[in-house]
């Protein structure tokens, strides 16, 4: 069996309650942007709570290519991801929890849903 690459951590634990809602950011290109209007489409008739942002059709802030971020509250986590997962239709997701540090959100705390994107989080060291 393979070493553990991560040391233990000797840090408390964090307490999930600091998580105020979630993000998933949806990445796309024009090969794949009507893919992402399709999604987009199924998460509002699905679940009306979720909040569509805009598209981004270039890179913005740490993010390196198109995309659009759907903002949803907590109480959809359970529903939500599995629904991502299985309608994603190929997209590239970025999922976070939103809890007061953007680092450690889009590092740390973050699941991949395909490929894994390099983000610029140089801007979020304080």
């Amino acid at each position: 069996m393979p070493a553990d690459p991560a040391p233990a951590s000797t840090a408390p634990a964090i307490d999930p309650e600091r998580i105020t809602h979630y993000h998933a950011h949806i990445y796309y290109d024009p090969r794949t942007r009507d893919r992402a209007a399709r999604l987009r489409e199924g998460v509002a008739g699905a679940f009306p709570a979720a909040i569509l942002g805009r598209w981004h059709g270039a890179p913005v802030g740490p993010h390196p290519q198109s995309m659009y971020q759907i903002a949803f509250p907590r109480e959809l986590l359970a529903a939500f991801v599995p629904w991502l997962m299985l309608n994603r239709d190929g997209l590239t997701v970025l999922l976070h929890p939103e809890t007061g540090d953007d680092y450690v959100d889009h590092s740390a705390h973050a699941a991949w849903f395909g490929a894994v994107l390099p983000l610029r989080l140089e801007m979020f060291r304080k």
